[in-house]
């Protein structure tokens, strides 16, 4: 594998608010140091639906020296407004690009299901239920997939009016993209369940198959017992429809760090035999969830993040001042980096 690295979300919006509150960009700054000095990251792949926090970070990143994947992740944009968005997140990449860094551009992200106009519903709520209605999926797949496709094909060609460097989209499988017009392949739909298990390898080799780079943009599972078997569907968080924030853990679960530790590295060693160029683990911190003395109100359980987000007000004993704890994937990963650099250095 060339290279593998993090997500980091910068804050993804939806009902008002975003999932990183508040984005303090001196932390982000030590975030990237420590993603890049003690996990031994090689990129990062920086998502979020604020534009200049996409900005913020991707500077912090590439100062840090990782190579940088500009991926906005918006939610309830219209087609016009998403186009909008990304033309301008192409042109703030080329600046940094411009000066000197290693960026990647990615024409967003999932936007099928995360666009208003492409799947019915007004709502991210709305077209999930599109989703979870199989008869109703096959009903609209066919336009859906013709219309992405045309906005991907907008949105390509717009960027490379923009974006001098290497340009990708983070897809969904059901959105059939055509691969023509972008350097490389990448997937949000990294994750090994019980049930895709047995196919996972028969499935990278299908992605490799374009003849262009493959890179998986998202994998990972929560740090409780019996995550693992569950891959993506591993969230086990209630939240309020109306302020789209935490408000209860939807079954009670045994937290196991070890699990989703022992998940990640796993992925990455598939990931490496199976021709994957590069790999993201979901995510750095899940900043909306935060961790609870209560355990009840513990929502880290059900968090992807490799650290454990404390809460307000409260700073950690690893890293003093940072508004976390490393997790036992925290630990993992950097070994597995530490590894990489010393092999390289061969």
């Amino acid at each position: 594998m060339r290279a593998w690295g993090v997500t980091y979300d910068t804050g993804f919006t939806n009902a008002g608010t975003t999932t990183h509150e508040p984005f303090d960009p001196a932390v982000v700054a030590k975030d990237m140091r420590i993603i890049r000095d003690d996990l031994h990251a090689d990129a990062v792949r920086i998502t979020g639906g604020v534009a200049g926090r996409l900005e913020v970070a991707a500077r912090h990143a590439a100062a840090a020296g990782l190579e940088v994947w500009y991926c906005p992740f918006t939610n309830d944009l219209t087609v016009d407004e998403l186009l909008a968005f990304l033309l301008d997140a192409a042109e703030r990449a080329e600046r940094i690009r411009r000066e000197g860094a290693n960026v990647r551009f990615l024409t967003g992200s999932e936007i099928s299901i995360m666009t208003v106009g492409l799947m019915p519903g007004a709502t991210l709520s709305e077209r999930a239920a599109v989703i979870a209605d199989p008869a109703r999926v096959r009903e609209v797949l066919p336009r859906v997939q013709r219309e992405t496709n045309a906005l991907l094909g907008r949105a390509v060609a717009g960027a490379r009016e923009r974006f001098g460097g290497l340009v990708g989209y983070a897809s969904l499988p059901m959105e059939a993209v055509d691969w023509t017009p972008f350097d490389f392949v990448a997937t949000d739909t990294g994750y090994r369940d019980a049930g895709n298990a047995a196919a996972l390898p028969a499935s990278l080799a299908a992605m490799t198959s374009h003849g262009k780079p493959f890179a998986v943009t998202e994998f990972g599972c929560a740090p409780f017992a019996g995550a693992a078997e569950r891959g993506s569907r591993s969230d086990i968080i209630g939240y309020d429809e109306h302020t789209a924030r935490p408000v209860r853990l939807t079954e009670t679960v045994e937290r196991d760090e070890s699990e989703q530790a022992a998940y990640l590295r796993e992925l990455l060693d598939l990931y490496d035999a199976g021709g994957v160029d590069t790999a993201f683990v979901y995510t750095f911190a899940t900043r909306h969830l935060p961790t609870s003395d209560d355990p009840e109100r513990d929502f880290d359980r059900g968090g992807f993040g490799i650290v454990k987000v404390l809460p307000s007000g409260r700073t950690g004993t690893a890293y003093p001042a940072m508004p976390w704890e490393p997790k036992a994937a925290f630990h993992a990963l950097a070994g597995y980096g530490r590894a990489r650099a010393r092999a390289s250095a061969l």
